[in-house]
């Protein structure tokens, strides 16, 4: 039976209405899709990238932050703007991390990040010198611990004057704070001050939360942050970050080695190519997730005893596991050789446990009582003694060895 124009005509104006309902609904859920609220749903660690510029272009601090709403948990992963690698993609060239930045802007600089730390980071925040000074202000102040006491005129006739100990800094103190450079400093005396003010900045905006996030007033404050998500987005995702718990906030600076390139640049090469970094921030968002510490970050102790005849093994583990977060109080030579790595949990079997021996791939696993150790006048418990094995191969334990008969 032959149909008619127009129904055919009909018919074709019912799809064409069709098609652009659909893609009015697909546009629209893609306009009011929340990528806060996924991740949320996903019940995953909350990533974002916070940068703090000079203004001109150029990354003073650079870190990822990673926190657990549940759990009120976070960490800290600092990316030392001096980090060297073969930029193929953004720059075509071996250079510091931080000249993606300078040279390719935010977007850029986040996927190499991502690259380097093998995780996503969906947000990010901005913040420049004016603005973190501003911010300063607004917040009362941020205490930080100048280790001496500055006083010097730069080439530009700036004085920089600042007192020594825990003190309380106002927005112009601050910005003397992050840029001044004394001589005889390193890239790595820099970069732990600049950690101070960013890890003071998270606190302060913490303990001063119910007027950051006071409604009639939070576009003051927002104003003073470029972020990746605006409006509604960044004031769920700014209202997650004052419920993160910063007393225990350190940021882990990642292992490696300073080297001078053919152009004279001195670069820090990360350790394994890269690899522990990627470790230690999977094994740290793993534990941000645990139970166990429900009640706030906790930090471990651990002693590391060389039973093997390499030089250096215990000092270069001990480097290894600092950079993981945890305390290493002792390392030395042990009294004797072994075959075999071996870790002696004093806690128990527990989940902080299981997150150290997967990290170094020791299976080998005894239990004892809490071992105190004695320094000065004050003593200390040890939660794990690493035995370093002939199996160790300064990064992980070969051979799987469990210390039980094989069958």
């Amino acid at each position: 039976m032959a149909v008619s124009k127009e129904k055919l005509s009909a018919l074709f104006l019912v799809a064409i209405l069709a098609v652009m309902i659909g893609a009015v609904v697909v546009m629209a859920s893609t306009l009011t899709s929340d990528p806060l609220e996924e991740t949320l749903a996903k019940n995953e660690v909350v990533k974002t990238l916070l940068v703090i510029n000079d203004g001109e272009g150029n990354a003073l601090v650079t870190d990822v932050f990673a926190f657990y709403p549940p759990y009120n948990k976070g960490a800290l992963f600092d990316i030392p703007g001096n980090i060297g690698d073969i930029f193929d993609k953004s720059l075509g060239r071996t250079d510091r991390i931080d000249a993606i930045y300078r040279e390719k802007g935010m977007k850029t600089y986040v996927s190499e990040i991502e690259r380097l730390t093998d995780t996503v980071i969906p947000f990010t925040i901005d913040i420049n010198l004016d603005n973190l000074s501003l911010l300063t202000d607004l917040l009362g102040g941020l205490n930080v611990l100048v280790y001496s006491p500055v006083d010097t005129v730069t080439e530009d006739g700036e004085r920089w004057l600042l007192p020594s100990g825990q003190i309380t800094l106002d927005g112009d103190k601050v910005r003397t704070y992050v840029t001044y450079r004394l001589p005889g400093e390193s890239d790595s005396d820099v970069d732990d001050r600049r950690q101070n003010v960013l890890v003071a900045l998270l606190s302060a905006i913490t303990e001063n939360k119910a007027n950051v996030l006071r409604k009639k007033d939070f576009s003051v404050y927002a104003s003073k942050f470029d972020a990746s998500v605006q409006g509604d987005l960044f004031y769920k995702l700014l209202s997650l970050i004052c419920s993160v718990n910063t007393d225990s906030l350190s940021p882990l600076f990642p292992q490696g080695m300073l080297r001078t390139t053919s152009t004279g640049q001195q670069l820090w090469f990360l350790q394994d190519g890269g690899q522990l970094i990627k470790d230690v921030i999977k094994t740290t968002l793993a534990t941000l997730v645990s139970e166990e510490e429900r009640g706030g970050s906790r930090v471990y102790v651990v002693e590391i005893q060389n039973a093997t005849s390499v030089t250096g093994s215990a000092r270069n583990a001990a480097f290894l596991l600092q950079g993981m977060g945890y305390e290493v109080l002792k390392y030395g030579n042990a009294d004797k050789e072994m075959e075999h790595t071996l870790i002696v949990s004093h806690v128990g079997d527990s989940e902080s446990l299981r997150v150290l021996s997967e990290f170094i791939k020791c299976a080998y696993i005894e239990y004892e009582e809490v071992k105190p150790l004695s320094y000065g006048n004050e003593s200390s418990d040890v939660d794990f003694t690493v035995y370093l094995g002939k199996d160790w191969d300064g990064r992980y334990v070969r051979g799987g060895y469990t210390g039980k008969e094989e069958e």
